[in-house]
């Protein structure tokens, strides 16, 4: 990869130009300068090299008055799957990188390139030659944290040598902490303890065998298997099982739960217990449908693959202080463990899709509390209150920062249009899963019969050329809510198979804003609007000639991914909240307005 693209190159320029160029910044170059109208080629005598010129020209210096563009050359006939992302803040955590990839498509492999520069950079390479033109389009000169994204095509088949990574190979990411920049050497990715813990429930009786005399049995144990365990002895007094948390590594997870299982195994011959002990696995709700897929096929072909019987507990068993599902995992204890590991594997994979995916959104989406969306178990960082057996609820640990004070935020209402074929999976058997989503958002949700009695009933204006196959579904509650309740369906829809294995969930919303605050959305020229496009690659729609309804307000359509979508709603919402509060009275010096948390004045209700 040492030969460059100068682009954006006037007219009027010559090869001596460029040489002159080149020779001011003092960076070498192998070959003549190959000018053509309005670019040139040039070859560098190595990839360092190559790196350092794109890296002090492209963008920043001008010839003959117009600004350089300089990237690697790479052949249409090349320009495949793989990207390099340069300009990346050296304090960017992993997984915030991670998610905003992901976005894209599948990465198949992220490599972090050595470099002389302050900046970070990666080596990326996408499932499918439209994932990276796509995350080219929409990364190359993406602000972050001031930060203006550099992306340029790799050539195939060079991209394995392109320059030394770190890591080793596949997927140089370390679990935390912040790119590197600059100079090589730190160590790899250390094996380290997993955020997911392992819990499992154990019968009260079999409790004293598994602590042993004086702790001793446990100890032995830990020190075995390099694991922390946690039996819950006090909680749930007089229950028939006892929940045990275990942190290590997966492995350490796994060998600790067989010899726990022996150790049960030992137990009931010695007592002559007859009954069959099951391994019960404890695991978050928001993974488990993730752990079953697609008309049950994940969790079929684990049973099969171990040779196992799985059930899951139903999720009318839930609860705001339970959202964990008992896995129970029936077979000898060879069988149960091989289940535990697969099952696991599969917990943890979606835990840290999730994690990656929510890193990069406390980074882009302002107004949104995290703590209070209580979406991960206890002990992610920043993820809000342990979600265990009899944790508080999401969000019962303090108010919402986001809103200042200790009030509730506002409400807000989102409609959410889904093929009409999808209806029955949201709403679920005798409407159990609606009635779960909308407890476990905090939010109101409601689908439409029809276009029609959604009009009747909430004297909203009909969505301008709706397609007849598409339902609306109606969302009330604060932002928390409607992130928890807008992504569970998005995540319904993609684990239903409503659309492709490639294919991305799209989904068009509406925010009904006041009509006299439209202009702010749009900006002068459209300015606003096309910048919320690009920030947010969310498609933002303010249809021209809107019929104010009863309440003097109008649409604004929002159409994206999931993560564009939330963006963009922020972002709309941010600007009605800025244009709420210059429409304030000020408060008077009687006190007849209550201060807020966030300095703000709420008018007094009379």
């Amino acid at each position: 990869m040492n030969k460059l693209y100068i682009g954006n190159v006037s007219e009027e320029a010559s090869a001596e130009d460029l040489e002159t160029i080149f020779e001011q910044w003092k960076i070498p170059h192998s070959g003549p300068f190959l000018v053509k109208t309005g670019y040139a080629f040039v070859d560098c005598p190595d990839e360092k090299i190559a790196m350092m010129a794109i890296d002090i020209l492209s963008g920043k210096v001008e010839l003959h008055g117009k600004l350089l563009e300089v990237e690697h050359s790479v052949p249409k006939r090349q320009r495949s799957c793989k990207l390099q992302i340069r300009n990346i803040p050296p304090h960017l955590q992993w997984e915030v990188l991670d998610g905003m990839l992901a976005q894209y498509g599948t990465v198949e492999n992220c490599e972090q390139v050595n470099t002389d520069t302050d900046t970070a950079v990666v080596n990326v390479r996408y499932g499918a030659k439209d994932q990276a033109r796509q995350a080219m389009e929409k990364l190359n000169g993406f602000l972050m944290e001031n930060f203006a994204l550099k992306v340029s095509y790799i050539p195939d088949e060079m991209a394995a040598a392109a320059a030394p990574t770190l890591g080793g190979g596949k997927r140089g990411f370390a679990p935390r902490g912040p790119l590197r920049s600059g100079s090589p050497g730190l160590g790899a990715r250390p094996k380290l303890q997993s955020d997911v813990p392992l819990r499992i429930l154990v019968p009260t009786q079999f409790v004293g065998a598994i602590i042993g005399k004086e702790g001793a049995t446990i100890r032995n144990v830990t020190k075995q298997t390099h694991s922390k365990i946690d039996i819950h002895r006090k909680e749930n007094a007089g229950a028939a099982e006892k929940p045990i948390t275990v942190h290590s590594t997966p492995e350490g997870c796994s060998n600790a739960c067989r010899t726990i299982m022996e150790i049960m195994q030992k137990e009931a011959l010695d007592t002559k217990f007859t009954e069959e002990i099951p391994l019960k696995i404890l695991a978050h709700n928001n993974f488990v449908g993730r752990l079953i897929g697609k008309e049950g096929r994940n969790l079929k072909k684990i049973e099969v693959d171990t040779e196992t019987k799985i059930t899951i507990s139903p999720l009318q068993d839930l609860t705001l202080y339970n959202p964990e599902r008992t896995i129970t995992v029936k077979g000898s204890i060879e069988a149960c463990s091989r289940a535990e590991e697969e099952v696991m594997k599969k917990v943890r994979e979606s835990y840290e899709n999730d994690v990656a995916a929510m890193n990069l959104q406390s980074n882009l989406i302002p107004g949104l509390n995290l703590n209070a969306l209580g979406l991960f178990p206890g002990g992610a960082p920043g993820m809000g209150p342990s979600m265990g057996h009899n944790a508080p609820p999401p969000g019962a640990q303090g108010g919402y920062s986001s809103f200042g004070g200790q009030g509730q935020p506002e409400s807000e209402t989102v409609h959410l249009f889904i093929p009409a074929l999808a209806v029955g999976a949201i709403i679920g058997k005798q409407g159990q899963h609606i009635k779960q989503l909308s407890r476990y958002a905090g939010a109101s949700i409601k689908i439409s019969a029809d276009e029609v009695s959604v009009v009747d009933a909430n004297q909203v204006a009909p969505p301008d050329g709706m397609d007849a196959k598409q339902r609306m579904v109606i969302i009330a509650g604060p932002p928390e809510a409607q992130f928890k309740a807008q992504g569970r369906i998005f995540g319904k829809l993609k684990e239903e198979n409503f659309f492709g294995p490639k294919e991305e969930v799209k989904l068009e919303a509406h925010i009904k804003v006041p009509s006299f605050a439209a202009g702010r959305v749009i900006g002068k020229g459209g300015k606003t609007v096309n910048e919320l496009q690009n920030l947010t690659s969310a498609e933002v729609v303010v249809p021209r000639d809107q019929t104010p309804d009863e309440n003097d307000q109008v649409i604004v359509k929002i159409t994206g991914h999931f993560y564009a979508s939330q963006l963009a709603q922020r972002k709309i919402q941010e600007i009605l909240s800025h244009v709420r509060r210059q429409q304030q009275p000020k408060p008077s010096p009687r006190g007849e307005g209550q201060p807020r948390g966030d300095g703000l004045a709420r008018p007094s209700r009379k």
